[in-house]
């Protein structure tokens, strides 16, 4: 809800407190009139006046509250949105078959897999494999991650 709509709503709920103080304060006078034998000089006048003005302060505390969240402007509100990058195609022109093959292994494995899961889908052996992950790792497009007695190999223009 906006400051205004607040503000206006504890300024009614202040008003209705205040009817209400009013309306029992005039029912307690009468009764006390009907009870107190000593007239108006009656001590117990004196303290639902004090109890009046007492509940009447407070309902203007209440209601200059409200007043005071009506009038102030909300704070504005920080919209940051993160802005993704656009994937880059990557051009494989310039690759032989087995580091095509590799990226575009990778590319369908969204970015990333275990470089054990990539030596049986190549069908090649570890040094092989690793010869061939060292060279893409030194042009910038993947990356070699360990993970226990493992390589998880990341594709970097995913």
């Amino acid at each position: 809800m906006e400051n205004k709509s607040v503000g206006m709503l504890i300024i009614g709920i202040a008003v209705v407190m205040a009817i209400m103080v009013l309306l029992f304060n005039s029912v307690l006078r009468d009764k006390i009139g009907l009870v107190c034998s000593h007239g108006p000089t009656c001590e117990m006048y004196t303290d639902v006046n004090v109890q009046t003005w007492i509940s009447l302060s407070i309902v203007g505390i209440v209601f200059i509250l409200g007043l005071f969240i009506m009038l102030t402007k909300p704070k504005e509100k920080i919209i940051i949105k993160k802005v993704k990058e656009k994937k880059k195609k990557l051009d494989l022109s310039g690759f032989d078959k087995d580091e095509r093959k590799v990226i575009e292994l990778l590319q369908e494995e969204s970015g990333g897999m275990f470089q054990a899961s990539l030596m049986e889908k190549m069908g090649m052996g570890k040094v092989k494999t690793t010869r061939l992950l060292d060279k893409l790792e030194a042009k910038q497009l993947i990356e070699r991650k360990r993970r226990g007695m493992n390589n998880i190999i990341i594709l970097k223009n995913s």
